[in-house]
């Protein structure tokens, strides 16, 4: 009884942690307001770099792991349906559209070196990582049209808008097996995975969707094709930078797009590596379960992800809502949160060196099923 009390008690609780999400984008004024009242601008536009890849990591290991796990006959139903989570995510579509306004106006009017405003334009990549990306992923994989547009219209903010179609109907087909460019493989950098994740995933979204299109008899070269919806959002949000403050307007909404586009596919390379799906007796793959992604249970990062972090279960089921997703002890998991990983991925001899023993003994007396580059 107490122990389903105390799960209760932090279901409540996180209920209301999400709104954690706000933070990422409070960080940018947060950053403007530290220069200007101290100084230092080129210093502090990185200042949100330094939260997300230094504040939070250590956070993550003194808060700990997420103890609880909701309870599939009686709360899963019922957190399922709650509006507050649904809502949470939608409004996620303007917040990041009104925030990445705001920082393309200081980009232009702020007094910053090239070095300041390389920073800020990686800051507010890392928060179109977070916000765009990570919430466009959750509401891409949901049935209704509000957050299936939603979600790309987020995507398509940080001009990856390929990615609801490949995400979907390509990464999730073929995850963990080499057709698929967003697994990456044991002994693969990561600067050897980025290359041909961002080339093979565009084009892979084309295919995808022309095929679908060919099936229903009709053109990919229409209306018809959604690509051309989310890149044409692109391009108008890119040509209303380009209207406001000229061609440096543009340079900021491609490079705020590449370096939040980047994040994904480094998150991407941390949640697969090195792992893959037994091929069967009849040439075909075993189905994708808990076991293809790496797991990472890490209470804070979790709240800020929308519990991106339980990743294998979101491959094992996909259209869960991101409030249910459960642990599990079994799947293969990760020495720390994502944002330790991620500067991790950056060193690949460290990356090597932690993750490579991982994945030896997770495949211990198969070895045969370590595919490397």
């Amino acid at each position: 009884m107490s122990e389903q009390a105390s799960t209760s008690r932090m279901l409540s609780l996180k209920k209301y942690a999400y709104l954690l999400v706000v933070v990422p984008p409070l960080l940018l004024p947060l950053s403007q307001w530290l220069w200007e009242t101290v100084g230092y601008a080129n210093l502090f536009a990185f200042f949100p770099l330094l939260f997300v890849y230094g504040v939070v990591p250590v956070f993550d290991h003194i808060i700990g792991k997420d103890p609880v796990n909701p309870d599939e006959a009686v709360e899963v139903p019922k957190l399922s349906e709650e509006r507050f989570y649904r809502l949470l995510t939608l409004l996620c579509l303007p917040m990041y559209l009104a925030v990445m306004f705001y920082a393309g106006h200081v980009f232009m009017t702020a007094e910053l070196s090239w070095v300041g405003q390389l920073g800020w334009l990686m800051s507010i990549g890392t928060v179109g990582g977070i916000i765009a990306i990570n919430v466009g992923h959750e509401l891409i994989h949901k049935d209704p049209k509000i957050e299936q547009w939603a979600g790309g219209l987020l995507l398509a903010s940080v001009s990856y808008g390929g990615f609801k179609v490949e995400h979907v109907r390509g990464h999730h087909v073929h995850v963990s097996t080499p057709t698929d460019a967003s697994s990456s493989r044991y002994g693969q950098s990561l600067y050897q995975f980025l290359p041909h994740a961002y080339l093979h995933n565009f084009l892979n979204a084309w295919k995808l969707e022309a095929k679908r299109l060919r099936h229903k008899g009709h053109s990919p070269f229409s209306w018809r094709n959604e690509l051309v919806w989310w890149y044409a959002f692109s391009l108008l949000l890119a040509a209303t930078c380009g209207a406001l403050w000229g061609w440096m307007g543009v340079l900021f909404f491609a490079a705020q797009s590449f370096f939040a586009f980047s994040l994904l596919e480094v998150i991407n390379y941390v949640e697969h590596y090195g792992l893959h799906r037994r091929k069967l007796e009849n040439g075909r793959y075993e189905r994708p379960d808990i076991e293809h992604s790496w797991n990472s249970n890490y209470l804070l990062t979790n709240l800020f992800l929308f519990q991106l972090q339980r990743h294998s279960d979101h491959h094992a089921y996909p259209k869960r809502r991101y409030q249910v997703l459960r642990h599990h002890d079994v799947s293969p998991q990760l020495p720390s949160g994502y944002a330790t990983m991620v500067v991790m991925a950056l060193i690949p001899p460290l990356w090597f060196k932690v993750m490579n023993p991982r994945v030896e003994s997770y495949y211990k007396g198969e070895e045969h099923q370590l595919q490397s580059v």
